[in-house]
């Protein structure tokens, strides 16, 4: 970190970040989510850059003070445009023995590690795989360590509080510790005040309570001889305009309802919970004074064909899921896709395979979502790289699905559903509507053809069911051509198969060519996807401005590829592709283009760190070839 050295009037020195990386650990239930949010939200109001990395078990509680019970939330603030949450925490707030032991691989030597001391009992110290408490032997001695008694330091400063049990006290130290970390990072407590007010209204008690932890955390720093240095991180220069802190589902639920705006139709989002998709649904519900209806249904399948109906009935309709869903969703997508209905179907990729890994990230559906269904199945796939570009690739999405008529799937996975970074929310004005054109009784010159193309896009009338003159046959049985009548005919099949396949395909005429990062040609491409897009990006920064030859080209449109493709991978002497699975573009990529590609991949339930991907680089650009 580049410091700055300034002398205040009192003691403490205030010494001048760039940027610094915090990760909250504790418990599931220590309410480390929620302190990392609000910290998150702090840093963003002040102006700075952010990015974050929640990490948290998949059971809902977790067993208490265990590494498998660990949750984590890391923050990476800067006054400079940043891609990542980073990647080593340089402070750790460790809240028991458990999350200390799980964190300490990540640390650098010289990190700050803030205990609480009064959760190193025997007990905990068991539960972590401690023999002795690393604080009095010499297993941190390459950290800087502050010890503090945090459970009694809270204890003390909310004992007066009437109305609350022992359990909701201790509940309250997260908000110590976030009070703590305010001080250390010359953070206001305005923002976080005010929602502590809002959260726990109709409980006066737990507001007092939880104030009151924030409070003394903050006047702990303030009084304690233990910390003799503040910290603070300037603003970030940001382009004019107005910004909110946003998540891949977030964005991805404001992209939809937008996109449906656009186009002056009801959206309708049927879904199961299903992590890491569940906020999808969520935040929809929030939203059903924008024409939004949200359906939960009661499995995978349900949800499915309701969005197919919805799709009929000429809604905007989506459905969102993640791997395991998908799955069961195949047979109702390729009923879609028979149909010619525009539907989207969001995946929100996660560790696989069956149950996995469902709170940790991983890209191993890509080959899911192409060949994963039976018969020739072609469907649009569209991924975004970065939380915000969720909601640009949304309304993306149902311009893809409109034109072709056409179920499209988006990819998104964990680390962008989950992180955040702050969003220049756009003038609606300047995103172009969506048209849509309805089929209408006097288009039909007296015969309605359900699948007659159009000449240019392949795609069949969408019809309204209702309209009169404009009844047709459905169902997920072949079709003749124009007629949509039932059809065994091996041409009609031919057809239709073909018809199916170039309608797709001919969405490259509308989708942008494919940009680079760096020289338009040399000796490596680095080619990824989704959400590795910010470590990728960091270390090709890092590697150009050493001098190195090396450029990076990052794939939104999975299926068509962009034009220009493999006219770009032919003007680099190595194509590297890192991905967090065992190398799937790498095989569609060799498959198509006939190109050596280099495969690094990674399945670890954790993205790529910055550091991997210059390594591998280095490795590269020095003579290796794998």
């Amino acid at each position: 970190m580049t410091e700055t050295t300034l002398e205040t009037k009192h003691t403490v020195q205030i010494k001048e970040l760039d940027s610094v990386v915090i990760r909250f650990a504790g418990d599931s239930g220590d309410g480390m989510q929620l302190t990392g949010s609000q910290f998150t939200n702090t840093a963003a109001i002040v102006g700075n850059d952010i990015s974050t990395m929640p990490d948290y078990p998949a059971e809902i509680r977790a067993p208490a003070g265990t590494l498998a019970g660990v949750s984590g939330f890391q923050v990476h603030m800067s006054e400079n445009e940043i891609w990542t949450p980073g990647d080593a925490p340089d402070v750790l707030i460790a809240m028991n023995p458990a999350a200390l032991k799980v964190s300490i691989p990540d640390l650098d030597p010289g990190a700050s590690i803030i205990v609480n001391t009064d959760a190193f009992n025997p007990g905990n110290l068991a539960k972590a795989g401690y023999d002795r408490s690393p604080l009095e032997s010499d297993a941190l001695k390459k950290f800087r360590v502050f010890e503090v008694p945090l459970t009694t330091l809270n204890r003390n400063a909310v004992k007066d509080v009437a109305g609350i049990s022992t359990k909701e006290v201790d509940r309250s130290q997260n908000f110590f510790a976030l009070g703590l970390v305010y001080w250390i990072y010359d953070r206001p407590l305005e923002n976080t005040i005010s929602w502590v007010k809002k959260q726990f209204a109709k409980r006066a008690e737990i507001v007092e309570a939880n104030l009151r932890a924030l409070q003394a955390g903050y006047f702990f720093g303030e009084t304690t001889e233990a910390f003799q240095v503040r910290y603070r991180v300037r603003p970030a220069t940001l382009p004019a305009g107005t910004y909110r802190k946003v998540s891949g589902n977030e964005a991805l639920a404001l992209g939809l309802v937008t996109a449906a705006r656009k186009a002056d139709k009801t959206l309708f989002y049927g879904s199961y919970p299903i992590t890491p998709a569940s906020d999808i649904l969520h935040a929809l519900a929030g939203l059903r004074n924008y024409e939004v209806i949200t359906y939960q249904a009661e499995d995978e399948i349900a949800a499915m064909g309701a969005t197919i109906g919805a799709a009929f009935g000429g809604a905007f309709a989506v459905t969102g899921t993640s791997g395991p869903g998908l799955a069961l969703k195949s047979e109702g997508i390729n009923l879609a896709l028979m149909l010619e209905l525009p539907v989207v179907i969001v995946n929100v990729q996660r560790g696989g395979p069956s149950t996995g890994l469902p709170t940790k990230v991983e890209q191993s559906d890509l080959l899911q979502v192409l060949f994963g269904r039976n018969g020739e199945s072609p469907i649009p796939v569209v991924a975004p790289a970065t939380p915000s570009e969720c909601f640009d690739l949304a309304i993306e999405a149902f311009r893809l699905a409109v034109r072709a008529m056409t179920p499209v799937i988006i990819l998104s996975d964990g680390y962008l559903a989950n992180s955040a970074e702050p969003w220049m929310i756009p003038d609606p004005d300047s995103i172009p509507p969506i048209a849509v054109e309805h089929a209408t009784r006097e288009g039909s010159n007296g015969k309605f053809l359900p699948y007659k193309r159009d000449p240019v896009t392949l795609r069949r009338p969408w019809a309204i069911p209702g309209t009169a003159g404009l009844e047709h046959r459905i169902g997920g049985l072949e079709k003749s051509p124009e007629f949509g009548n039932v059809s065994y005919s091996s041409q009609d099949h031919q057809r239709m198969v073909d018809d199916r396949a170039a309608k797709v395909a001919r969405l490259v005429d509308v989708i942008p060519e494919q940009d680079v990062f760096g020289p338009d040609e040399g000796e490596l491409l680095i080619v990824g996807w989704g959400g590795t897009y910010g470590s990728i990006h960091a270390a090709v920064a890092q590697a150009q401005a050493k001098g190195q030859s090396v450029a990076h080209a990052h794939l939104r449109y999975l299926n068509p590829f962009p034009s220009n493709l493999g006219y770009l991978l032919h003007r680099y002497n190595k194509i590297l592709v890192p991905e967090l699975n065992m190398g799937q573009l790498s095989l569609l990529l060799r498959g198509r283009y006939v190109r050596d590609v280099i495969s690094l991949n990674k399945v670890q339930g954790r993205p790529f760190k910055i550091s991997e991907i210059s390594a591998k680089i280095d490795e590269l650009l020095s003579g290796g070839s794998q």
